[in-house]
């Protein structure tokens, strides 16, 4: 790894890490490939759409400070965060690009909104009432986006009531309209019901007297929802999320041609290296026995971590280039793995979980269908104490 002053274009940058200790555990964020992706998918896009980079989560998990900044760099037009700490991070990363929040605010947030300058998103008159009252008390309107809920029953006012909404907005002196959206509920799922709930967006802002479509955000589609867009107005912006960070939530959205690179990989370590003979029992709860001997790798990391426990007897990972099964239970800080097919691995060797070795490759997907679950929540399960390590490089 080069030192601290080595050039940005051969330079590994470590982050939120405690100190110069040796990893035992960490994630690598290739901001080089984020940059691509982002080009790539602009690229594939109408001319007209504008990008809104998703980065809540603290990016994913890929961390804020530095996937913002990149996408910053790349020509994101708009950041959508899901609450008040998250865009005060991303403010001081870097003032005017425009910043939406998802989620509803607390009364006690609001001042933030006007500080930060930040974009709220409105679902009620009571929310319309709040932001005219903060707009007036400083002196210049806040800016909103008008949800209107489609049937995901969350976060927005309900199709059939929107255009009450729009007018209580439009004659607030002090709030600003600057966008409109939906969210799809199943666009990964449901292409019927999607098409539903886009027809009712489009139905509701027809309802809207004298809006001007053309001057605001108009959005409802994300990575997962995107097969009928091209050319679709009055849709001009697209919410981007986990494929802007090379993954594709589905194989027949209209942006499954553009080949996005993963930005992020997970790592470990081998702790330990036994023989154990056949027939004996391991792990918590004596979860698998051994059907031969075995020589098995301990890896120095574990749902602590990252690996997350209902993977346990079912995910692989890979060492020396070749797959090997996990045994018994991941525990909170160890893994076990079968290695007796793998010669020469010995302690300190570097263990993929996410990612790439030699010819051999996990997916950030395969590795959440072993724990029944989503990328989404896979990486932001990845735990704090793991750093994240940047490749900053531009390979452009």
């Amino acid at each position: 790894m080069d030192a601290p002053g080595a050039s940005c274009a051969q330079s590994l940058l470590i982050m939120q890490s405690p100190s110069r200790l040796p990893l035992r555990c960490w994630a690598e964020i290739d901001l080089a490939a984020l940059e691509r992706n982002l080009r790539l998918i602009r690229a594939s896009l109408p001319a007209h759409m504008r990008y809104v980079a998703v980065v809540k989560a603290d990016a994913y998990g890929h961390g804020l400070q530095q996937a913002a900044a990149r996408l910053m760099h790349a020509g994101a037009d708009l950041f959508a965060v899901a609450n008040v700490a998250e865009a005060t991070a991303l403010r001081e990363i870097g003032p005017g690009w425009p910043i939406l929040l998802l989620s509803p605010l607390l009364p006690e947030e609001d001042s933030y909104v006007a500080e930060y300058d930040l974009t709220a998103t409105v679902s009620t008159s009571d929310e319309v009432q709040r932001f005219n009252a903060l707009g007036q008390s400083v002196g210049r309107p806040i800016s909103v986006h008008l949800k209107i809920d489609t049937g995901m029953g969350r976060v927005g006012v309900w199709h059939e009531q929107a255009e009450k909404l729009y007018a209580e907005i439009v004659a607030a002196p002090h709030i600003k309209l600057a966008g409109v959206f939906t969210h799809f509920s199943s666009s990964d799922e449901d292409p019927a019901f999607t098409a539903e709930q886009r027809h009712r967006f489009l139905a509701a802002l027809q309802r809207c007297p004298g809006i001007r479509l053309d001057q605001l955000f108009v959005h409802a589609d994300s990575s997962a929802g995107l097969e009928t867009l091209e050319g679709a107005r009055p849709f001009n912006a697209v919410r981007i999320g986990l494929l802007q960070f090379g993954i594709l939530p589905r194989l027949n959205s209209l942006l499954a041609q553009v080949h996005t690179e993963p930005v992020f990989s997970f790592k470990t370590r081998v702790g330990l290296v036994k023989e154990l003979p056949a027939g004996n029992t391991i792990s918590y709860g004596r979860t698998y026995t051994l059907k031969r001997d075995t020589r098995i790798a301990v890896l120095t990391a574990g749902y602590g971590d990252g690996i997350q426990r209902a993977s346990s007897n079912r995910a692989q990972v890979i060492i020396h280039g070749v797959r090997c099964p996990v045994l018994g239970r991941v525990t909170m800080d160890q893994t076990i793995v079968d290695i007796t097919d793998i010669p020469g691995v010995t302690r300190g060797d570097e263990v993929v979980l996410v990612g790439r070795q030699e010819k051999a490759e996990i997916p950030l997907a395969e590795f959440s269908r072993w724990a029944d679950t989503i990328p989404w929540e896979t990486l932001c399960s990845v735990s704090k104490r793991v750093p994240r390590v940047y490749k900053t490089q531009l390979g452009l």
